[in-house]
C-alpha cells in the first residue's frame, strides 16, 4: 500500500484548492447532465407483467403504491440461486430509510428473476425491509434488459429502471446498469435518475425519517 506524500499544510490548501475547481466542474457537468436525463422523452409500458410478492400477485402499476414515481432495483437473483449477488446486496444495503423517497412521491423495490420462495428466506437473513417482488412468471427482465442473451444461455445483469405513473398509465423513463450504478443507492442520487428529479409532486422538505406525513 503506497500513502499519500506527506506536505506542508500551506502545500496541502493549495493542492486541495485546485481539485476543489476541478470538483465544482465535475459538479456542474453532473448536473447539466441530469438536466438532460430529465428531458429524454418516455414510453409507454403497454405489456401486463405479473409479480409475485408479500401480498400474492402484483402488477407493475401495483409496485408504484399509489406514488407518481417508481425505482425499480434489478436485483441479480437467478432462479436456480440459493442466494442473491453479492454486489446486488451491497448496493441494496446502502439505500437509505424510503420514507425519504416515499416523502417525495416516489417508490422503490427490488425485482430478481427468482421465485419468490427464494427470495423471502434471503431477505428475511439479511433483514431487508424493502419492498422485493419477483418477476419469475413475467418477461420483465428480459424486456428491461435485466436478463440478457448470451451464447444460449441466460445471463443477470444489475441495473435500476425508472417509471413515471399518470393515473393508470405506466412509462419507462430511464435505464442505467453495470458500472452505471456506481455512486448511486442515496436518495438524492436515485432522485436524479427520476424524470422529475429531487422534487417531484407531493416533494417535501427534508426531515427526519419518522416525522414524514404521506
Amino acid at each position: 500500500m503506497s500513502f499519500p506524500e506527506i506536505v506542508s499544510r500551506e502545500q496541502w490548501s493549495a493542492a486541495r484548492e485546485e481539485l476543489l475547481r476541478k470538483e465544482e466542474a465535475v459538479r456542474r457537468a453532473r448536473e447539466v447532465l441530469g438536466a438532460e436525463r430529465r428531458r429524454l422523452p418516455m414510453v409507454e409500458v403497454d405489456r401486463e407483467y405479473v409479480f409475485e410478492g408479500g401480498d400474492g400477485k402484483a402488477t407493475l402499476l401495483d409496485l408504484f403504491e399509489g406514488r407518481t414515481q417508481l425505482v425499480v432495483h434489478h436485483f441479480m437473483f437467478a432462479p436456480e440461486w440459493d442466494t442473491g449477488c453479492a454486489c446486488c446486496a451491497a448496493f441494496l444495503d446502502q439505500v437509505g430509510h424510503l420514507a425519504h423517497l416515499r416523502a417525495r412521491n416516489t417508490s422503490f423495490a427490488a425485482v430478481s428473476r427468482a421465485p419468490f420462495t427464494r427470495i423471502l428466506p434471503f431477505k428475511a437473513r439479511m433483514g431487508w425491509a424493502v419492498p422485493w417482488y419477483s418477476s419469475w412468471h413475467s418477461d420483465f427482465n428480459h424486456d428491461f434488459e435485466a436478463t440478457v442473451e448470451s451464447g444460449g444461455d441466460r445471463l443477470e445483469r444489475p441495473g435500476v429502471s425508472c417509471f413515471l405513473r399518470d393515473h393508470d398509465r405506466v412509462f419507462h423513463t430511464y435505464s442505467v446498469y453495470d458500472d452505471g450504478l456506481d455512486g448511486l443507492g442515496t436518495t438524492s442520487a436515485l432522485l436524479d435518475l427520476t424524470a422529475l428529479g429531487r422534487s417531484p409532486v407531493g416533494s417535501d422538505r427534508l426531515r427526519l425519517h419518522d416525522e414524514y406525513d404521506y
